[in-house]
């Protein structure tokens, strides 16, 4: 036996959880998907999302409405006549038609320890605020943003100096095994639903660009929790006059590092930074146009000795 799934992902995030569900023996009726978007060297190409190309390979209809309002489009939807919809990473908010279009409603993968994290940027989040362990749930979507009752969960340790897309690819790993097992549960007709506890719920805000500046200010563990959290994308950054420049500097590796100073000094030659507590070590940098460098290669090229002041 198997389900009628219908899949809706976008990133590659959801790409697993797709291709596991296929070979688990599922039939995936359809695929949604955001439109293609601007891209390629110039941001002239229309870009495919990478669920719509691994659908593709699969050889699964793909559909990529911007959004559900047309009546036409929830009837199609509901034509397909799904036992299930399955949801990761999608990026469109689904209306009430599209949540019952099936016969057992949408279930969503969702990375993080719900209610913890709610919302569009749970890894990140998660990472900079300094957790020790996330997770993937699987979850029987609602109305509310991330609200409905968890059906199974799976924990995941964060380590010290994991960063984002660390822990991005790891949990995406884990959550297509869990959603495999959700929906082999689910036909089985034995897949329990636990509401959510009304407590200790946090909203993780998508990433703006105005906070992904580094304020060497803050204690040491906030710094290096902020560039992990943010690596490697959008990026954590530092201003520095380099060669009588002002430049811009990603950071995509740091450790907690020893020694005390002006919070932005640099203290020793191996770029460890004073912060309002405590140090930073960076270890992995970016300019502007240039590739990521470890930072004894960045230094050979860009003199930041101690005393130098970022910001």
């Amino acid at each position: 036996m198997s389900l009628r799934i219908i899949f809706m992902g976008t990133p590659e995030f959801s790409v697993p959880t797709l291709q596991s569900l296929k070979h688990a023996g599922h039939e995936i009726v359809a695929v949604y998907t955001q439109p293609p978007r601007p891209g390629g060297r110039r941001g002239l190409d229309l870009v495919k999302s990478p669920v719509h190309q691994a659908a593709e390979l699969l050889g699964i209809p793909v559909f990529t409405p911007v959004n559900f309002k047309d009546p036409e489009e929830r009837e199609k939807f509901r034509g397909l006549k799904a036992d299930v919809a399955v949801v990761v990473a999608y990026g469109l908010l689904l209306p009430e038609a599209i949540l019952t279009g099936t016969q057992l409603g949408c279930y969503n993968g969702h990375a993080s320890l719900l209610p913890r994290w709610r919302g569009a940027a749970p890894i990140q989040r998660a990472i900079m605020a300094g957790d020790k362990k996330t997770g993937m749930m699987v979850m029987q979507m609602e109305k509310g943003l991330d609200t409905g009752p968890v059906a199974l969960t799976r924990e995941v340790e964060i380590g010290e100096n994991m960063t984002a897309g660390e822990l991005h690819d790891k949990l995406m790993l884990v959550g297509a095994r869990a959603m495999v097992e959700a929906m082999e549960k689910l036909e089985a007709n034995d897949l329990p639903l636990t509401p959510q506890s009304p407590e200790g719920v946090l909203y993780a805000a998508k990433i703006d660009k105005g906070e992904t500046r580094i304020d060497f200010s803050k204690p040491a563990a906030d710094v290096h929790n902020h560039i992990r959290g943010l690596s490697p994308f959008p990026g954590a950054w530092f201003e520095a006059e380099i060669n009588g420049k002002l430049e811009r500097v990603k950071v995509l590796l740091s450790e907690i590092g020893e020694g005390q100073g002006e919070p932005g000094t640099v203290l020793d030659d191996a770029l460890t930074l004073a912060c309002g507590a405590g140090a930073v070590r960076l270890l992995k940098l970016q300019k502007a146009g240039g590739k990521p460098l470890a930072a004894a290669e960045f230094l050979r090229g860009t003199p930041l000795g101690p005393g130098t002041r970022l910001s």
